[in-house]
């Protein structure tokens, strides 16, 4: 009697893929931020779709923003994390925290940003969070102004971060010693020489 085979190679095919998966790249941190159910009023009654706003970053400098839209959650999920894992910028860091105070914005969503001491922790709710904990900010102040709309406020978060001037780079443009760009908890003592 002829078995069937079926299962059993497609199943470990799987795994397989899923290992290819895991070793083929760096692992990034994922977060769905956002679905939203959109209905299309057409003849026939309504056709139902979904909106993810999807955060994607290493969580050491990196991060991406995307945007999936499809007829399940599943695969808008999947698009949404291709298109932020696409649109990931670099991001200049001060430690654990970010260089400069900041207040961005994206349509009507505005958010400020604050650098805050080690140990103060990311404080901050929602997109703003997913967006700054990708980054690998540790150590934030924010606050969210203006209009609450998740997609926006995630947008102005990420190019708040975008904007971001390295301190270094800053100095050299300015012809400033480093020290004078930096919070008072980052500079280091004067040595004086003998």
């Amino acid at each position: 009697m002829p078995q069937n085979t079926s299962r059993g190679p497609g199943r470990g095919r799987g795994r397989q893929q899923e290992r290819d998966r895991q070793e083929e790249g760096p692992s990034f941190d994922e977060r769905v931020v956002a679905i939203d159910r959109t209905a299309k009023v057409v003849k026939g009654g309504r056709h139902f779709g979904f909106r993810v706003v999807v955060v994607a970053g290493d969580n050491n400098g990196s991060v991406g923003v995307g945007v999936g839209k499809a007829r399940e959650v599943p695969e808008a999920i999947r698009k949404g994390t291709e298109r932020a894992r696409k649109t990931m910028v670099k991001v200049p860091l001060a430690g654990t925290t970010i260089p400069h105070p900041l207040i961005s914005k994206y349509g009507a969503s505005q958010v400020m940003l604050k650098p805050a001491t080690p140990g103060t922790g990311v404080i901050a709710g929602g997109g703003v969070r997913a967006v700054l904990e990708c980054a690998g900010v540790r150590d934030v102040l924010t606050k969210s102004l203006g209009s609450a709309n998740k997609l926006n406020v995630v947008r102005a978060t990420w190019e708040g971060l975008k904007n971001m001037s390295d301190t270094a780079v800053e100095a050299k443009r300015r012809n400033r010693p480093v020290q004078q760009f930096l919070p008072p908890w980052r500079k280091t003592p004067d040595v004086k020489q003998a």
